[in-house]
């Protein structure tokens, strides 16, 4: 995800009522970051990958994961957004 397309679905989703913002993993990458309120964060396409997936980290720890969504390496923005507003943690 390249940094403005991850700020307008930042913006997509706090319209929506979802807290995100835009997560930097490192230089030069960019996701999507939800806080899940127990202390977990989903952090939205972070590694680079084609298509759309989540970790979810406590303290820094891995500690689930949100698949792949199949055929999201085709997604718009606003079907990203969807997608990361429906998910279901685990």
């Amino acid at each position: 995800m390249q940094e403005k397309e991850a700020e307008r679905v930042v913006e997509a989703l706090r319209t929506r009522g979802v807290m995100a913002r835009v997560a930097r993993p490192a230089a030069f990458r960019f996701g999507v970051r939800i806080p899940l309120g127990d202390g977990r964060e989903a952090l939205w396409d972070v590694d680079g990958a084609a298509g759309l997936e989540a970790q979810i980290m406590a303290n820094g720890v891995l500690v689930g994961f949100v698949p792949h969504i199949e055929g999201s390496e085709d997604f718009d923005e606003a079907q990203t957004v969807e997608a990361i507003a429906a998910a279901r943690y685990p």
